[in-house]
C-alpha cells in the first residue's frame, strides 16, 4: 500500500529494477552507448561496513550503499552502485569516496579471508597484504543522483573541498571525482527507458512550476502509481507519494491538479518563483566561483531555465 512505504524506500526500488538502472548508466556515463546491458546484471549487498585495523587500533565503519550491481565484462566483472540525495552536501565528493573504498575494503578482506581458509602458501611479501601478487580488486563506479529543484552548489570532487593549492602541489594532488546527476538539469541526456524518462521529466516540469505547460504537454499521458509515488517523493509532495489508485494508471493532468491543490493549501505556490530566483543566483554564484566564463553562464541559465539572454545577464 502506498501510504505505508517509506519515502527512501521508494527511490531505492525504482532503481532497482535492472531496465532503470542500465539506462540511466547507459545514458549518464556511455553517452547513450548501451554499455550496460539489463539481462546481464546481477544485484549485489549493499552493505559495505567493515573493519580498519591499524596496528593495535581497530575501527569499526557502518556503510550502506543505495543500490548496487554489478556486471561481467570478459572473465572480470565490474561493479555500479547509485547514491540518491535530496539536499546538498558538502562533503559528497568525501562520502561518495568513502561509499568506493569501503567497497574495495570488503573485497580486499574477503580474498585475505580466503587465503587464511585455504591455508594458500605465500611468499613474505605476499604475506604481509594478505595477497598474492595476481590478485586484483574490481572497479566499483558510482553517480550520485541529486533530487531537487535547486542547483547543486557543493563541490563536485575532492578538490573542491581543499584549502587554496599551490600550483606544484595541486598538480601531484590525487583527486577524486564524483559524478552527479541533477534532476532539474537532466535534460541533457537522451534516456530510452519510458519510466526513467518520465520520472525526470516530469519532475523537472513541476520543478518549473508551469502547471498549464505541463496540462497542455502531457494532457494525453497516463502515468503509473507506482511512478507517480516516486515523482512525489522527487518534488516533495505527499498527496503524490501516498496517492493510492491500487496499482493503476492515472492521467497526468489530474496529478498536475492534486499537486497544486497540495501546493496552494500550503502556501507554497506563492513563494515557489522567488524560490527559483535564489536557486538561480546559487547556481550564477557558484559557477562564478570556479572561474565559469560569463558567455557559458548566460547560455546554460536560458537552457536551464528558460529565461531571455536579456534576464539571464540581470542575475550577472
Amino acid at each position: 500500500m502506498a501510504d505505508k512505504v517509506k519515502p527512501d524506500v521508494l527511490l531505492k526500488d525504482f532503481w532497482r529494477s535492472n531496465e532503470r538502472f542500465a539506462d540511466l548508466f547507459n545514458a549518464v556515463m556511455f553517452q547513450g552507448e548501451e554499455v550496460l546491458r539489463p539481462e546481464e546484471l546481477r544485484e549485489m549487498d549493499t552493505d559495505v561496513s567493515g573493519i580498519i585495523q591499524l596496528k593495535d587500533h581497530a575501527e569499526s565503519l557502518m556503510r550502506i550503499r543505495d543500490v548496487v550491481k554489478k556486471m561481467a565484462f570478459g572473465v572480470e566483472f565490474v561493479v555500479f552502485g547509485i547514491e540518491s540525495q535530496q539536499n546538498i552536501h558538502y562533503a559528497m565528493p568525501l562520502r561518495t569516496m568513502l561509499y568506493d573504498g569501503m567497497g574495495y575494503l570488503k573485497e580486499y578482506q574477503d580474498i585475505t579471508r580466503s587465503h587464511k581458509t585455504e591455508k594458500a602458501v605465500m611468499s613474505k611479501e605476499e604475506f604481509l597484504s594478505g595477497m598474492k601478487k595476481e590478485d586484483r580488486l574490481h572497479p566499483i563506479i558510482s553517480i550520485v543522483i541529486y533530487y531537487s529543484e535547486y542547483p547543486w552548489d557543493g563541490p563536485l570532487c575532492l578538490e573542491d573541498m581543499m584549502v587554496e593549492m599551490p600550483e606544484e602541489i595541486r598538480k601531484i594532488f590525487s583527486d577524486y571525482k564524483m559524478n552527479l546527476v541533477q534532476v532539474q538539469d537532466s535534460g541533457q541526456y537522451v534516456f530510452h527507458n519510458e519510466d526513467v524518462r518520465l520520472v525526470f521529466e516530469l519532475s523537472r516540469e513541476f520543478f518549473r512550476g508551469d502547471l498549464e505547460k505541463i496540462k497542455e504537454k502531457y494532457k494525453n499521458q497516463d502515468i503509473k502509481q507506482e511512478l507517480l509515488m516516486v515523482i512525489g517523493k522527487i518534488i516533495d509532495s505527499l498527496e503524490l507519494m501516498h496517492w493510492k489508485q491500487e496499482g493503476k494508471v492515472e492521467n497526468v493532468c489530474t496529478a498536475v491538479k492534486k499537486w497544486e491543490k497540495e501546493w496552494y493549501e500550503n502556501g507554497r505556490i506563492e513563494g515557489h518563483e522567488e524560490g527559483r530566483k535564489t536557486g538561480i543566483i546559487d547556481m550564477v554564484s557558484a559557477m562564478q566561483k570556479h572561474g565559469i566564463a560569463h558567455d557559458l553562464i548566460i547560455q546554460m541559465l536560458c537552457g536551464q531555465f528558460e529565461i531571455s539572454e536579456e534576464e539571464a545577464k540581470q542575475y550577472l
